[in-house]
């Protein structure tokens, strides 16, 4: 006879909320499918994952590298599509869509949505967001920024598990067609140096290669690395001869030394850096993040590290690297290099007393002083975007992503959206147009009189003599074709949505694991509640004087994995920055929620 109580009953797993998803529709078509429009009901029976995402997107190509490995291990019961959801104009060209999938090697399909309908009908409000959808056609989950690849991982599992026991789980291939192959001795280019020898070394970023160029720019002398770079960007000349090479998906810094073609890495571990990790030490022990161009100045590599909106330096004698500017807040703050706030700063060119940033994210070009002080020549901030010429403080540009110093103490801008190249006169004040007709230029370099353009979407190097006179462009402006969030004036309640994934839980051992920051712009936004604090919720004071702006939110989770017995469980960083641009009006919201993991509970 056994005396021994019954096992407790296990207490059923608490059910999702289920709310069907809307239709995919995008005005742009789809790409990746060979041709074919897709339906909502085509993926019935699959898990899908929609990738809300743009191309000029940081954060965005980090998510498409975490997605790739959970793609590749569910590819029967898992389809990832992209929604490709512009901020710029230029990103809404459905040409520009077709090459930044093939850029960026994304292998599922994408749907095109450059009015961004289907982004509305999924109140999308961040770059990145992962939207889960099961294969009933229900929400199960929405993720926003970084770091969701673990939670994605063990959902996608659970769904699988719970759709194969009710037979709603449909196995086999997914939608996705490769495009056609293109032959070209470049692909997508990203920078370029000139060597000693009158050669040009490229960044060949799509193929994961350097290429060198003899001095017509065309005749390829020979390729370098072979599984060595990924996405290769910016190259700076060092004294010793060689080239330091910006290995920006590896995350890294590598050397190549013309002479004797040897390849070495010299900084960075080969992860990603996230929000608590070294900002400075041994460099081959630090982390970086996406790396995007190199120069040499003031005895040191400057690096800048677009992928945490800041400038780290390396120093070759000491073999160390250290944050130089920025506090990983994205936007345009000037100041001394501690408190600036840059936004994906993806160009540098070194200049005498200054060093000159192409920050492409706010359509800036700024620049640091031998001081330590960040200032700004052209630009205004993360929503206003154009081509308009004339003085720096009304001039617009569109995502730059270079800057070429010139002999006059001015300074070119490869005015990558504008599909132009442009400069800025320090001594005059102003801004002009010196060619139009290029085709995403990201770099330039000065050869002789000339100078030679990198025309990342036209696969090649195209030079040009440097005009004495500017060309004439019809002025435009842009704004963020998002729309304001109508709120009430006065008290309004922020919520970051953070629902810790199954079997993990926030991790407490060494203080708080929650960190929200909130600003705006203007400042005079907010009568109360920016700064930063613990609690992922903050209530903010609006001032009825104003009839608009921006809440700059920024907001970062640590989870844990959930296990007694492990003492050192594995853990992950959730974060995200949000512009949430918003309107003062009558009869607005009370409450903004945010979503960075899980389900609003109170929709």
């Amino acid at each position: 006879m056994n005396d021994a109580a019954p096992a407790p009953t296990p207490a059923p797993a608490p059910r999702r909320a289920r709310v069907r998803a809307p239709e995919l529709i995008g005005k742009g078509g789809w790409i990746n499918t060979g041709g074919k429009d897709l339906k909502l009901a085509d993926f019935r029976g699959r898990v899908l994952i929609l990738d809300f995402w743009t191309f000029c997107c940081i954060n965005c190509l980090h998510v498409l590298d975490e997605l790739r490995e959970l793609e590749e291990k569910h590819r029967d019961t898992l389809v990832i599509v992209g929604v490709h959801s512009p901020k710029f104009v230029h990103e809404a060209e459905h040409q520009a869509v077709v090459d930044a999938v093939e850029r960026y090697e994304v292998h599922h399909p994408v749907l095109d949505d450059p009015e961004l309908a289907t982004w509305k009908q999924y109140a999308v409000r961040a770059w990145p967001t992962l939207v889960v959808i099961d294969p009933e056609g229900y929400i199960v989950a929405q993720h926003a920024g970084e770091g969701h690849a673990n939670a994605l991982a063990t959902l996608v599992e659970e769904l699988e598990a719970e759709h194969e026991a009710k037979g709603t789980l449909r196995r086999g291939d997914g939608p996705y067609v490769p495009p056609e192959p293109v032959a070209t001795d470049l692909r997508f280019p990203g920078k370029a140096v000139l060597l000693p020898s009158g050669n040009h070394l490229v960044s060949d970023t799509t193929r994961h290669q350097l290429v060198e160029l003899a001095p017509d720019g065309e005749s390829v002398v020979r390729r370098i690395g072979d599984g060595e770079f990924r996405e290769p960007q910016g190259l700076a000349l060092l004294p010793d001869g060689k080239v330091v090479v910006a290995d920006t998906v590896n995350h890294a810094l590598r050397t190549f030394d013309p002479e004797t073609g040897a390849i070495e890495r010299i900084a960075g571990t080969g992860k990603q850096w996230w929000q608590g990790s070294p900002t400075s030490g041994p460099a081959l022990d630090v982390a970086l993040s996406s790396p995007w161009d190199v120069a040499w100045w003031q005895g040191k590599v400057w690096i800048a590290m677009a992928g945490v909106h800041q400038l780290w330096t390396y120093d070759p004698e000491a073999g160390t690297v250290q944050v130089a500017a920025g506090t990983t807040n994205e936007g345009l703050v000037d100041g001394p290099a501690a408190e600036a706030w840059f936004a994906q700063p993806s160009g540098l060119a070194a200049a005498g007393d200054r060093l000159w940033i192409a920050d492409s994210e706010t359509s800036a070009v700024r620049w640091i002083d031998t001081d330590g002080v960040v200032h700004t020549a052209v630009g205004t901030g993360l929503f206003d975007f154009g081509h308009r010429d004339g003085e720096a403080g009304q001039a617009l540009l569109q995502h730059p992503l270079g800057v070429t110093a010139l002999p006059d103490g001015s300074v070119a801008i490869a005015d990558t959206y504008n599909h132009a190249l442009r400069r800025f006169d320090p001594a005059t004040g102003e801004v002009t147009t010196l060619a139009t007709d290029l085709r995403e230029p990201s770099d330039a370099v000065l050869v002789g009189d000339d100078i030679v353009v990198v025309e990342s979407a036209r696969h090649r190097l195209t030079r040009l003599r440097l005009p004495e006179e500017a060309v004439q462009v019809e002025s435009v402006a842009h704004r963020t074709q998002r729309e304001a969030t109508e709120v009430a004036p006065g008290r309004l309640r922020l919520d970051v949505v953070f629902q810790a994934p199954t079997g993990q839980k926030l991790d407490e051992r060494y203080g708080p694991s929650t960190r929200l920051l909130v600003s705006s712009t203007p400042p005079e936004l907010l009568l109360g509640g920016e700064g930063t604090g613990t609690d992922l919720f903050r209530e903010l004071d609006l001032n009825p004087e104003l009839a608009e702006g921006v809440l700059h939110v920024s907001a970062m989770a640590a989870s844990c994995d959930d296990d007694p017995a492990n003492e050192y469980p594995a853990c992950h960083v959730h974060q995200q920055d949000w512009g949430v641009p918003v309107r003062l009006a009558e009869g607005g919201v009370a409450r903004l929620p945010l979503i960075l993991a899980g389900m609003d509970a109170q929709v």
